[in-house]
C-alpha cells in the first residue's frame, strides 16, 4: 500500500471541504484492510460517525465488512441496501470496558425518499446513542443527518490502467470533529 499524507489546511485558508484531509491509494483489498484496521485501532471510532462517499461499487462496503472485522465484529456483515440500517455489535472490541460490546450501525440511505421515514425509524435516536455510525449515501438524507466526525471518498484509481489491478483505490479522508482529527492522526504520514 502507498502511504497516504496529511494535508494541513494552508494558515488564512479555509480548510479543504471544512476540514483536514489525509489522501492515499488502496492498491488492493489487503491495503483496504489494513486502511480499517488502522482506524479500528484509534479509540475515537468508537464514538465516530463517519460518512462514506463514492459511487455504487466503489467500495464503501467492503471497507466496512473490514473495519467491522477489525473491531471485532463475528458473523454476516451484509449491504443494508435494503433494511436502511443493519445493526452490528462488537463483543470483544479491545476500544471498550471488558464485556461491554461496541453498538455499531450502518446506515445505507441510497433508497431514502421519505423524510417520515427518519422519525419512523428511530434514526434520531440511533444517532444521538452512543456507538459507531457508518452512514454511506448520507446526502440522500442531508436535512436529518447530525454533525459527521469524518467523510471516507474511496474512487477508483482512474489512471490505473491494469485490468489485473483493476481494484486500487483513491481514498480522501476529511476530518470535522476533533474525533474525527483523532482518526486521521491514526492514518500514516
Amino acid at each position: 500500500m502507498k502511504s497516504g499524507h496529511h494535508v494541513p489546511p494552508i494558515v488564512g485558508t479555509p480548510p479543504a471541504e471544512g476540514g483536514a484531509v489525509w489522501r492515499g491509494r488502496w492498491d488492493d483489498e489487503a491495503a483496504t484492510e489494513a486502511f480499517a484496521r488502522r482506524l479500528a485501532a484509534c479509540p475515537a471510532i468508537a464514538h465516530a460517525t463517519l460518512t462514506l462517499q463514492g459511487d455504487l461499487g466503489a467500495g464503501k462496503t467492503t471497507f466496512v465488512r473490514h473495519l467491522l472485522r477489525a473491531l471485532g465484529v463475528r458473523g454476516r456483515i451484509k449491504s443494508p441496501t435494503y433494511a436502511v440500517v443493519e445493526p452490528h455489535s462488537a463483543i470483544d472490541c479491545p476500544l471498550m470496558p471488558a464485556g461491554k460490546p461496541l453498538a455499531i450501525w450502518h446506515f445505507d440511505f441510497y433508497r431514502f425518499t421519505d423524510p417520515r421515514e427518519w422519525e419512523d425509524a428511530g434514526f434520531r435516536e440511533l444517532f444521538a446513542s452512543p456507538g459507531l455510525k457508518l452512514v454511506e449515501w448520507p446526502e440522500r438524507a442531508a436535512n436529518f443527518m447530525p454533525p459527521v466526525d469524518a467523510e471516507l471518498h474511496i474512487e477508483p484509481d482512474p489512471m490505473q490502467t491494469d485490468p489485473e489491478h483493476d481494484d486500487a483505490r483513491l481514498v480522501r479522508l476529511t476530518a470535522f470533529t476533533p474525533a474525527g482529527q483523532s482518526l486521521l492522526a491514526a492514518l500514516p504520514a
